[in-house]
């Protein structure tokens, strides 16, 4: 019989092995995919955001594991041309922190957002909310209402979900010290062994793209850090939906949504058709695609966002 204590040390050698693995790939990552704009402290986390162009305010919010890098630069450089552009990283997403102890739920992370566009002075932007930024603009747009002039959302993830797509399930981790104990051991080797089966279902029917993981800044997301804030933004999702759902009937800003009829990871008639019923006036557009539009397909998402945009003034005027 090996001693215990053999055991233990080895198990310690093997956790401090993948611990110092980890923060090598999470340093690589960095050199790859580096800071894009600057960082400001709002509702006590310190977010990152590039600001850019002058025009007509949009604030972009990326999805889940995600960080602004989504939004493809085509597509920002296009709307920049005439469009004062925002993006941000959510709390705990790409270089953006998380203040200590604060929630990931989205009211939180709607009230950080809502600070940030008054600290930049915005006055009542079109939000453009990809996947889980759609959640986070909705419950913006509900809560902070002087903060949103209109509503633009892309795959946005409206409905309650009672199970999360399979490409989510390692994020299920509802005790945060599990949660960063495998965020420091298992959970970046685990993503990177992942890496191709979770891309081609966040990315089907669509290829994916060679250049995401530093263009699209994906190579972000498996830092032990945001595998963290991950888990924690999935887990705090649980039971805030059908509160928000029911509210929908209250917003009063001109919406708009756009999804891929391929989406692997959310359901287009459930998110997208169901969702555009409940809020009054909202427009729908299905396009051949999938999940990932903004990064994808950046001439179509532009169109798409100058039409909702003229569309909503249209609705205000």
């Amino acid at each position: 019989m090996i001693p215990l204590p053999l055991i233990a040390g080895a198990a310690a050698i093997a956790a401090g092995g993948l611990a110092l693995f980890s923060r090598g790939a999470a340093r690589r990552a960095e050199r790859l995919v580096p800071m894009d704009g600057e960082i400001i402290e709002v509702e006590g986390n310190r977010l990152h955001y590039v600001d850019k162009g002058s025009g007509p305010a949009l604030v972009m919010i990326h999805g889940l594991g995600g960080q602004m890098r989504n939004f493809a630069r085509p597509l920002v450089d296009d709307l920049a041309r005439d469009h004062r552009v925002v993006l941000v990283d959510r709390p705990g997403s790409g270089y953006s922190l998380r203040g200590a102890g604060a929630s990931a739920s989205l009211s939180a992370q709607a009230a950080a957002i809502a600070g940030l566009i008054r600290a930049l002075g915005l006055e009542r932007p079109m939000l453009v909310g990809h996947s889980l930024g759609g959640a986070v603009s909705l419950t913006l747009a509900l809560e902070q209402p002087d903060c949103v002039g209109s509503l633009a959302l892309i795959a946005p993830l409206t409905q309650d979900e009672s199970d999360a797509p399979d490409v989510f399930k390692s994020l299920e981790i509802r005790s945060p010290l599990v949660r960063r104990l495998i965020a420091n051991s298992i959970a970046v080797p685990m993503a990177m062994a992942m890496r191709e089966k979770a891309m081609k279902m966040v990315f089907g029917p669509e290829p994916v793209p060679a250049d995401f993981g530093t263009e699209g800044g994906g190579l972000l997301g498996a830092r032990p850090g945001n595998f963290y804030e991950t888990s924690s933004d999935l887990v705090a999702l649980e039971n805030q939906m059908p509160a928000l759902v029911a509210r929908y009937g209250e917003i009063a800003v001109p919406a708009s949504i756009l999804y891929g009829d391929g989406d692997r990871l959310l359901d287009p008639e459930r998110h997208g058709r169901i969702t555009a019923g409940q809020i009054d006036g909202a427009r729908l557009e299905i396009v051949p695609g999938g999940h990932m539009l903004p990064f994808t397909q950046p001439e179509l998402t532009a169109r798409w966002l100058r039409e909702a945009e003229a569309q909503a003034l249209d609705e205000d005027a």
